[in-house]
């Protein structure tokens, strides 16, 4: 994650005031358009360096000219401090600024790199463009896309390491008690592979339908900043954005992706903008 928002957010909880509705993903493409799933490089959970601060990508997308994106979270892109999390006044890298696509990455090196892309959307940076006054949205609409360089995205598959998916996009947010799964790349963990998979518990939307506080096992660290999050029946539901303070110490503030995809949808300027489904089912079973 970048200087790291993680440790950012306090948390004052908010009443749930209702959720858009945002149209579900893409029925799964041909799989020849994919590198295959157990040799792709470049798939959710791969690392993503912008100007030096790593964060983990969440899900892929398209459009109607069958470009490919990688999704990661705005404030990766961020220049301020780890305090600045109101996206619709925090300082920005521009559009256009390159991302690496990296593996192995950990304290001591960056990684080996797999790809290159550039940054194409920032919601912060058109929530600041737009005006945009939503206390909720310039909170936690935390939501960014690269777009991968053209010789890069045949290395490229849609589906979340270790658990499979997604298999649809999660419109109507989560209740107290819902299964969540993720999986965070963070140079943190040394490589570590074995804390890379995460499963928890939502503790419910709030924030007008724009958040969820979550807890897993292994909670989210800086660097697995916009990591992926499915519900219980492999649904994209939600990309991480920070570490929340007491009184839910430990537990994650996970952006609700239906509420970002939706206006991406509407203010990207990216025709037909859409989530891609995995290649390989969703497979909660450890």
């Amino acid at each position: 994650m970048r200087r790291p928002r993680l440790i950012a957010a306090a948390v004052a909880v908010l009443a749930a005031t209702g959720s858009l509705t945002a149209p579900a993903a893409a029925p799964a493409e041909a799989a020849a358009r994919w590198a295959p799933a157990d040799r792709a490089l470049i798939t959710p959970g791969v690392q993503m360096y912008t100007d030096g601060a790593q964060c983990t990508a969440n899900f892929v997308f398209t459009d109607a000219e069958r470009r490919v994106y990688v999704g990661y979270a705005a404030h990766c892109a961020g220049t301020g401090e780890a305090t600045d999390t109101n996206g619709c006044e925090a300082a920005s890298l521009p559009l256009g600024t390159k991302v690496r696509f990296a593996r192995g990455g950990s304290l001591v090196g960056g990684g080996e790199t797999v790809g290159h892309g550039r940054l194409v959307y920032s919601s912060w940076l058109t929530m600041q463009r737009r005006g945009t006054t939503s206390a909720n949205a310039c909170a936690y609409n935390d939501f960014a896309l690269v777009r991968v360089g053209a010789k890069h995205v045949g290395k490229v598959n849609p589906t979340v390491p270790f658990w499979g998916g997604p298999a649809g996009l999660r419109t109507e947010g989560t209740v107290t008690g819902d299964e969540v799964y993720s999986f965070g790349s963070s140079s943190l963990r040394s490589g570590v592979a074995e804390l890379a998979p995460k499963v928890g518990t939502s503790l419910g939307a709030w924030a007008g339908g724009w958040s969820h506080d979550v807890y897993t096992a292994s909670p989210g660290v800086p660097g697995d900043s916009g990591s992926a999050f499915l519900d219980g029946q492999g649904r994209a539901m939600g990309t991480l954005s920070t570490l929340a303070l007491a009184p839910f110490a430990g537990s994650n503030g996970v952006s609700d992706l239906a509420h970002e995809l939706r206006f991406a949808q509407r203010h990207s300027g990216l025709d037909r903008l859409r989530l891609v489904r995995g290649t390989q089912p969703f497979s909660p079973l450890l």
